[in-house]
C-alpha cells in the first residue's frame, strides 16, 4: 500500500480541532500536556468518559487490509498529548509507522479518557489502543495485546524543592498523594498502600489525566504522585516537579485490539518487527525520548 500522505496529519488535525474524531488520509509513518497512559487493570469493558460505550462486545474483527481507526487518551506525555490542537507523541508516531508496515489503513484517531478506552474498543468505536497500556491479566481478560513495545517502571514525582523528600513508597503513608483514574499508578496506590494499611483511602486523589494531577502537586494539594518514569521525566523537563524515586514494576506496554481480531494483532504484530528492524522505532524514541539514533 502507499505510504504517502494525501494531506499532512498535523495540518489536517488542525482543521478539523483536537479531541474528537480525527480522520487521516491514507497510511501515515511520520509521527505536552496531555490524560493518556497506562494503567492498570482498573479499568474494565464498562468504563465512561467522553465516549458511549456500554461495554458489549458486539464488534466484528477488522477484515484484511481494512481501515482502522484508533483510540488513545491525550495527557500522558510523551507518549500521546495535544499540541497547538495537534495528537502527537510516541505512540502516535510508533502506530502510524506500524500500521504502515501493515496492508491496513489508518483511517482515523479518537480521544478518550483512559478508562474510556476498551469499552471504545470492544463496542467498535476503535479498532487499537495506542495509548501506554500496561499488559495485565486483567486488561487480557476483556481485550488481546500485541507484542509489548515498551517497557518501564512506576517513579513518585514530588514538587521541586519540597521538604516531602520519600526514599520508598511506605514514605508516603499519612500524605496526600495522587495517579490518574485507572493506571497502574493507581493500582499500586490500592494494592501497595491502601490495602497494606500504609494509607487513609481518603489521602488518595483520583485525576482525570496526570495534567490535573501534576498542577495540584505545584499548587501545594497533594504531596506526591505515582506515575510511569517515562512520563515523570518528561513533567520533571516541563513543569516544577521533580522525581523523587523510582519502583521498578517491569510493565510492558502493548497495542489493545479486540480478543477476535487475530488478523489485526497479527499484522500489528508484524509490523513492530518491521520498524523495529528498519530502525524507524530508534528513530521514534530518539524524537520522544531524547535517546541517541
Amino acid at each position: 500500500m502507499s505510504h504517502e500522505k494525501s494531506l499532512g496529519r498535523r495540518a489536517y488535525l488542525k482543521a478539523v480541532g483536537a479531541g474528537s474524531a480525527i480522520a487521516l488520509a491514507g497510511c501515515l509513518t511520520d509521527g505536552g500536556d496531555g490524560a493518556g497512559g497506562d494503567g492498570n487493570g482498573s479499568d474494565n469493558a464498562s468504563g465512561n468518559g467522553t465516549g458511549n460505550e456500554t461495554g458489549n462486545e458486539t464488534a466484528d474483527p477488522v477484515g484484511e487490509g481494512g481501515q482502522i481507526v484508533a483510540g488513545t487518551a491525550p495527557g500522558f506525555p510523551p507518549f500521546e498529548m495535544e499540541e497547538g490542537g495537534d495528537l502527537v507523541g510516541f505512540d502516535v508516531d510508533l502506530l502510524e509507522a506500524v500500521v504502515g508496515e501493515t496492508d491496513y489503513e489508518l483511517s482515523g484517531w479518537e480521544t478518550f479518557e483512559f478508562g474510556s478506552l476498551i469499552s471504545a474498543l470492544t463496542n467498535g468505536r476503535i479498532d487499537v489502543i495506542a495509548a501506554a497500556m500496561t499488559i495485565n491479566e486483567e486488561r487480557e481478560e476483556v481485550i488481546a495485546f500485541t507484542d509489548a513495545y515498551f517497557e518501564a517502571n512506576q517513579s513518585i514525582l514530588v514538587a521541586s524543592g519540597s521538604d516531602f523528600q520519600p526514599e520508598e513508597l511506605s514514605d508516603l503513608g499519612g500524605h496526600p498523594i495522587g495517579a490518574q483514574k485507572g493506571t497502574t499508578g493507581e493500582g499500586i496506590i490500592q494494592s501497595e498502600l491502601i490495602d497494606a494499611g500504609d494509607l487513609e483511602e481518603s489521602n488518595y486523589n483520583a485525576y482525570d489525566n496526570y495534567v490535573l494531577a501534576v498542577t495540584d502537586l505545584e499548587n501545594g494539594n497533594i504531596d506526591a504522585i505515582v506515575v510511569d518514569v517515562p512520563v515523570a521525566e518528561t513533567f520533571q523537563q516541563e513543569r516544577d516537579v521533580e522525581v523523587a524515586f523510582e519502583y521498578e514494576t517491569g510493565e510492558a506496554y502493548g497495542f489493545g485490539v479486540r480478543q477476535n481480531d487475530d488478523q489485526l494483532r497479527e499484522a500489528l504484530n508484524e509490523g513492530l518487527a518491521a520498524v523495529e528492524e528498519n530502525g524507524t522505532y530508534e528513530d521514534i524514541s530518539a524524537e520522544w525520548f531524547n535517546t541517541e539514533s
